[in-house]
């Protein structure tokens, strides 16, 4: 169950869409650590993995995941809705739903990082919470499982074809500098890389 925050992934900010979606891989990873340390445990006393995974998955919806609802809603979605068109038009008809989504998401994720810091610091949960933490656990599944089958399969496919070399680029640069990461580590984007340059 061993999980690393800041493995290494196939995209970079170069390829924003690409980089979308690995960090939807790690949303997927870590919180299916969350489920399968509650389903083992049933909140129960954690061993020294155990305890050093679900911290290290806590911190990771605590810290990184923010990040890319904001990658998202700040950077991506105002881009689509500026470029117009009609396949503009139909990736944005999920766009009210994904941002939906993501108010639900934040408040399952802040009740389970209450839970979760509780579990750490007192060894094991009581019945309820132990029972609330999982349900958490299995709404947060289902709604990822849609959400990013939505934007993996319908909404970056269609951003391909509006957004140009120009807007991926400015994506890019956002999401490096919500990291931290200097804007000379963000290459050009290529104009051969996206069919509407």
């Amino acid at each position: 169950m061993p999980v690393t925050i800041g493995a290494k992934l196939e995209n970079d900010f170069t390829n924003p869409l690409g980089l979308l979606q690995d960090c939807h891989r790690r949303i997927e990873r870590f919180l299916g650590v969350i489920v399968e340390i509650i389903r083992e445990t049933k909140g129960q006393h954690l061993d020294d993995q155990q305890r050093t995974a679900l911290t290290t998955a806590l911190r990771y919806f605590r810290e990184a995941a923010p990040k890319h609802t904001e990658d998202e809603e700040v950077s991506l979605f105002p881009r689509l809705r500026e470029s117009g068109g009609e396949a503009a038009t139909d990736a944005l008809n999920a766009v009210e739903r994904l941002e939906a989504d993501h108010v639900k998401a934040k408040s399952w994720h802040e009740q389970i990082e209450a839970l979760g810091q509780r579990w750490l610091a007192d060894g094991a949960l009581g019945e309820q919470d132990s029972l609330r933490f999982q349900e958490l656990s299995d709404q947060l599944v289902t709604l990822y499982q849609e959400h990013i089958d939505i934007e993996d399969n319908q909404l970056f496919p269609k951003a391909r074809t509006v957004l140009t070399a120009e807007h991926l680029k400015a994506i890019g640069a956002e999401m490096a500098d919500r990291r931290g990461i200097p804007h000379t580590l963000v290459l050009p984007v290529r104009r051969d890389e996206n069919p509407n340059p």
